[in-house]
């Protein structure tokens, strides 16, 4: 894929694969919303139950709370496009057997709510892999825009699909509903399975799943430009979802409305997140990151206290429109920062990560307002929630998210020297790496403040613990050390984790240098180095190894690590 011109909101739509996989896309979240409905219609005329009903959403949700982290490892280590072919084949058969079971009078509560947390674990190992894919669908200057059409794709369906299904359901009966929805995740698997993606080998072999939740935690963890997103989507998410919420009280007991005129209101926030995905590519020029932030919150907070003191509706459905563009905008914007900014070895599981914040600062938010609406009343909880979110605005401020236009998240290649390789186990390990460094007198602090960012690449492409030492008789005489935990995972440092943008941290902390700095690989004593006797290499090379520091770096040398 190729870099162009960034374009107008829908550009994306004009490569084919991408706009199969938006149209089906379309399919399948229309149909998970009929599915919905469709599962509470079945549970209350049987049951009776409003707690059995209220379950229906859980049973959709709490998945991907449980599962996206692994499912984040999995579309990493794993060919993305077979995994999402195969997880919606499982989740047609499970629509299937659901309809089934339906025809057949046999669908209990318990079988849908089953079934329905089924359908939510497919949906939950899918969601990293399909964020993950977009920047191989579109060009990087794209990604912007494809992350507002995918917000939109799904306000679309929000929008739409509860009304489609009820409707279907009163005429057809909820099994058809159900079907309808296997089929659409049928559609999906199709519209993947033709996209002719070649899948890139690990040089190292497959990550471990325990391994790669480690690896994905501590890659977030040290990762600046990810966690200001995330804190960015902790101020606004938990507080802004009030109106999400609140939205069928303000619905029936501010406005009077019936169920069509709660379907106006949600219509109307998507609609609004639509013209949103519109306007967003000639807005973003014109504000920078920061300040298009902070401007979301304000204009979300007005338009939620506006709905707060309305008791017009077509105020209400203008105001709910601005605050469904102002939703799309910072998620869209949010979603783009981490396309943006994540490499490929490591970018399922940092969605996954930006998945499970969203999820519950959606669900927890719910909880909170719906709680405080009940102890007051419902004007003075969104107008808190209102003031809530300008206080955010502020906060937001402190923490302004990374400019990643420049910034290349692309993988490096550095190999180690070649007899390493051949006498080390991947799995030996701890892996003890210490890098010496003569540093010109005048430049001592600048460089220590430049070593600082080279910490924070250390941990986040594999490093459990890194230090830099100064020694007090030579105060221009440095000594980097980090540890990885095999031999196989220093590689993987080498072999792709190493970006673009790490490069040139590291090469800026280097320019400091008065000569080029010497690298050591040091394995525990007592670890086995199986691979060396194989090879047939005499003792005296373990001797070497684990003592004699190698040649000064080159740029494939182990300084690249």
């Amino acid at each position: 894929m190729t870099e162009s011109d960034s374009g107008g909101a829908w550009r994306p739509l004009v490569y084919p694969v991408y706009r199969r996989l938006w149209f089906a896309q379309i399919g399948s979240n229309l149909g998970t919303w009929m599915q919905t409905v469709g599962a509470q219609w079945l549970i209350v005329t049987v049951s009776g139950s409003g707690l059995l009903v209220g379950l229906v959403q859980t049973a959709s949700t709490l998945p991907m709370v449980l599962l996206a982290a692994p499912a984040g490892v999995l579309a990493d280590i794993l060919d993305r496009r077979r995994l999402l072919v195969r997880v919606q084949l499982g989740m047609v058969l499970a629509g299937a057997a659901l309809a089934a079971l339906t025809f057949l009078g046999r669908s209990t509560p318990a079988v849908v709510l089953g079934f329905t947390f089924l359908l939510g674990c497919g949906a939950a190992l899918i969601w990293p892999a399909w964020q993950a894919i977009q920047p191989e669908l579109v060009p990087r200057a794209q990604i912007p825009q494809a992350s507002s059409l995918a917000a939109v794709n799904v306000n679309l369906a929000r929008s739409v699909g509860p009304a489609l299904g009820g409707i279907l359901v009163a005429a057809v009966g909820a099994g058809w509903v159900f079907a309808l929805n296997a089929a659409s995740f049928l559609l999906v698997a199709l519209a993947v399975a033709s996209w002719n993606r070649v899948a890139e080998p690990d040089p190292v072999g497959r990550e471990r799943m325990i391994a790669g939740l480690r690896s994905g935690a501590r890659y977030v963890r040290h990762a600046p430009s990810m966690r200001r997103v995330l804190a960015q989507s902790l101020l606004f998410v938990p507080v802004a979802t009030a109106l999400w919420a609140l939205l069928p009280l303000v619905a029936t007991k501010q406005l009077a409305l019936g169920a069509g005129g709660y379907g106006l209101l949600l219509g109307a926030m998507g609609v609004g997140a639509v013209a949103g995905s519109v306007l967003l590519p000639s807005i973003r020029p014109r504000l920078r990151g920061d300040t298009l932030i902070t401007a979301t919150f304000v204009l979300y907070a007005l338009a939620l206290g506006g709905v707060a003191v309305t008791d017009l509706l077509v105020v209400a459905v203008v105001l709910l429109a601005a605050a469904g563009a102002v939703w799309l905008w910072l998620l869209g914007t949010l979603n783009a920062t981490i396309q943006l900014a994540l490499p490929e070895w490591v970018r399922a599981r940092g969605l996954s990560y930006y998945l499970v914040v969203v999820s519950v600062g959606q669900a927890g938010g719910g909880i909170l307002w719906g709680a405080m609406a009940y102890q007051l009343n419902l004007r003075v909880t969104l107008l808190v929630a209102a003031g809530a979110l300008l206080v955010m605005a502020v906060i937001g401020r402190w923490l302004p998210l990374p400019d990643l236009s420049r910034a290349s998240p692309a993988p490096t290649i550095h190999h180690l020297p070649p007899e390493l390789d051949e006498i080390v186990d991947p799995d030996a390990g701890p892996i003890l790496v210490t890098i010496a460094y003569s540093v010109r007198h005048e430049d001592v602090t600048t460089f220590i403040e430049a070593m600082a960012a080279v910490g924070r690449v250390r941990r986040r492409t594999g490093a459990r613990r890194w230090a830099l030492f100064r020694d007090p008789v030579a105060p221009d005489q440095f000594l980097e050390s980090f540890v990885v935990a095999t031999w196989a995972e220093h590689r993987r440092q080498h072999l792709g984790r190493i970006t673009v943008l790490d490069r040139q941290l590291i090469d800026h902390a280097d320019s400091f240098l008065t000569q080029p700095p010497v690298v050591r690989h040091l394995v525990r004593a007592d670890a086995p180095l199986e691979v060396r006797e194989r090879a047939g290499i005499g003792p005296s090379a373990t001797q070497e190894t684990g003592a004699a520091p190698p040649d000064a770096t080159s740029d494939d040398s182990p300084r690249s690590s």
